[in-house]
């Protein structure tokens, strides 16, 4: 729950992200932030964090008075923002809404296909082994990248992304091992 989730912050060496639960009124106000952004090998990253629906799934005493956003709404104004004011040449979201769902409950497939601006979508919740990233088409028409590599530490995920001179997404260039 929050209180034991707010105990072991001190111990943490990264920072906790997640845009679409608002912790005003929790112990966790100010400790977890929407998204980071990252520098590396001059590519500026940018990284957002989703999660799934907690009514329902854990009981409300553990999440006390933490608010659900609509991911999709957050997951565009958050893309939006790392790309088009933060300036990002990659935006990452780091989702725990589950791979897909045979209903129509928000997913990280239908997260995609509903955005645009996100380069990669790195999922949890579902423990879906996938061999290889989905590759899906964003509201705009262009590729999104959907990963998820199952459960329980028993895989490691890589990516590749590869850019060219002026920090675009390219097939040849500059590599960045995400």
């Amino acid at each position: 729950g929050i209180d034991g989730l707010f105990a072991q912050l001190p111990h943490a060496q990264f920072d906790f992200l997640s845009a679409n639960y608002d912790f005003k009124n929790t112990l966790l106000n100010t400790h977890v932030k929407p998204y980071k952004i990252f520098m590396k090998d001059g590519i500026k990253i940018g990284v957002f964090g989703l999660g799934i629906e907690l009514k329902g799934l854990v009981d409300p005493k553990m999440y006390k008075e933490t608010i659900y956003l609509n991911p999709v709404e957050i997951a565009q104004e958050m893309s939006r923002i790392l790309k088009e004011d933060e300036h990002c040449d990659l935006v990452i979201c780091l989702s725990h809404l589950g791979y897909h769902y045979k209903s129509d409950k928000i997913s990280d497939l239908i997260l995609a296909s509903k955005t645009k601006n996100i380069d990669l979508i790195i999922g949890g919740h579902t423990h879906t082994f996938l061999p290889k990233p989905t590759v899906t088409k964003n509201s705009a028409g262009e590729n999104v990248l959907v990963n998820q590599v199952g459960c329980y530490g028993i895989n490691l995920g890589r990516i590749d992304f590869y850019f060219d001179s002026d920090k675009n997404l390219a097939g040849k260039g500059k590599s960045i091992i995400i």
